[in-house]
Parts: structure tokens; C-alpha cells; sequence
């Protein structure tokens, strides 16, 4: 394990100390806890970014995309626990 120094203002180091006391945990197990928090956030965004950039240059190579009404009944149904044939994409007609 390596080891980072970081410069913290007084405000900021006092404001952790008071944060890692009420969740139960040194300053130092906090910091790291809030540290691998962002960065799996980071992680996790960066991955819907690539995923949406993937699927953007898809429609823009087919022009094949769910109608609204369609992935909202999807949505609504898959969020209420109910099983619902996923839609498929396809050109709109012109």
C-alpha cells in the first residue's frame, strides 16, 4: 500500500472529522471510503457515457430507435414487476 499526502484547509479537515464521527469512523477510514466512492461513480459514469456514445453512432448508422410509447410501457411495466417483451427498435416509417 502506497502512501498520498493531501493538503487539506483547516475548515475542510474539521468538517471530515466531524463527518467520520457520525458515521463511526476514523478521518482517515472516511476519506478513503469518500475516495473510492467517487471513484466508482466516475467509473460508473464513464461507462454510461461509453455505452450512450455506442448506442448515439448505432441509430445514427441504422436511424433505428424505440418509439417513446413503446420503452414507456416497457418502463412502466418492468418498474411495477410485471414481464413485458422488450420492444425492438426499427426505422421510422417516413
Amino acid at each position: 500500500m502506497s502512501t498520498t499526502t493531501i493538503r487539506l484547509e483547516e475548515q475542510l479537515k474539521a468538517r471530515i472529522a466531524r463527518a467520520a464521527a457520525r458515521a463511526g469512523k476514523s478521518p482517515h477510514a472516511f476519506i478513503l471510503d469518500a475516495l473510492a466512492n467517487t471513484v466508482e461513480h466516475d467509473e460508473i459514469d464513464a461507462e454510461l457515457h461509453r455505452t450512450a456514445e455506442e448506442r448515439w453512432a448505432n441509430i445514427q448508422h441504422t436511424g433505428a430507435t424505440v418509439p417513446w410509447s413503446e420503452a414507456k410501457a416497457y418502463i412502466q411495466a418492468r418498474a411495477t414487476g410485471k414481464k413485458a417483451a422488450r420492444p425492438a427498435a426499427r426505422k421510422p416509417p417516413r
